[in-house]
């Protein structure tokens, strides 16, 4: 079989709702690099979000924030970053709304003021409905939780890729309002951050522009290319890809979106679908 590239969506696709990663998907892309295909991460997060867990499946390359930041091997493709004026903007309207929200960045994640107590209570509620997910809790978004770095002075960054907000008493609708002729917006694509919550990113970046990057730079054909996502962010890659696979806990609107929809996260959707079309 030739060689495919194959892009994967993190959040919802690759990882569950705890942030684990079932074995059949780790060992779906172990078979498929051994069988010469490239695999590649395509996600919303930025590198410092890509925790170990997550990075040592073993990929050949990332796209990261959305489209931001592309890594091909060891070497970084592209990389663009928020304006500083843009960031003020940003945190001074969150601020004056009593928004909680974090900076993502590849040197770190940079909470505001209140935004580690808000998970806190996010986790708190998740343990007391599920206290069986306790590990899986504590691998995932506690993790995440502990990564947050708070009381930095975030007016003034400029190596900021994208920005997160959690739900609060202003509608998603308000908040795009305001931003949308200055940045993509779009819900958020984990749901425990509750309603209302969402990301900004910056306008013509998203993931189907960094796919186009990568297989320019690698000399790979368009009809060579897979991917596999479930979020409001994935619907320009599935779009632009050969064959764009929707995870089955997919949003309706990616599901339409897509070629193909598999299974869910936790039914070995991304095992599956490799198998069905010949990748492993």
């Amino acid at each position: 079989m030739m060689q495919k590239i194959i892009f994967m969506d993190v959040d919802g696709t690759l990882v569950n709702d705890h942030g684990e990663i079932p074995e059949s998907a780790k060992l779906a892309v172990r078979k498929a690099r051994e069988n010469g295909h490239l695999v590649y991460l395509s996600t919303g997060r930025s590198k410092s979000e890509l925790f170990s867990h997550v990075l040592e499946v073993g990929f050949d390359g990332i796209i990261g924030a959305a489209g931001g930041y592309i890594e091909v091997g060891e070497d970084v493709l592209f990389h663009e970053r928020m304006k500083q004026e843009d960031i003020e903007l940003i945190v001074e309207y969150f601020n004056r709304n009593e928004i909680d929200f974090f900076l993502e960045a590849n040197s770190g994640i940079y909470a505001s003021q209140n935004c580690k107590k808000h998970f806190r209570s996010i986790i708190e509620k998740i343990l007391s409905e599920n206290p069986e997910a306790k590990a899986a809790i504590e691998k995932g978004i506690q993790h995440f939780h502990d990564c947050l770095i708070e009381g930095e002075d975030l007016l003034s960054r400029e190596d900021i890729n994208k920005v997160s907000f959690l739900g609060s008493h202003l509608s998603i609708e308000t908040i795009s309002q305001e931003f949308a002729s200055r940045f993509t917006i779009i819900p958020s694509t984990v749901p425990m951050f509750g309603q209302n919550s969402g990301e900004l990113s910056i306008l013509g970046i998203h993931k189907a522009t960094a796919i186009e990057r990568v297989i320019n730079h690698l000399n790979i054909r368009k009809e060579d290319t897979f991917a596999y996502g479930d979020g409001l962010n994935d619907i320009e890659m599935l779009g632009f890809v050969r064959q764009g696979i929707a995870m089955g806990n997919a949003k309706e609107a990616v599901k339409k979106a897509a070629d193909d929809i598999t299974d869910t996260v936790e039914e070995d959707g991304i095992y599956n679908s490799f198998k069905k079309y010949g990748l492993i």
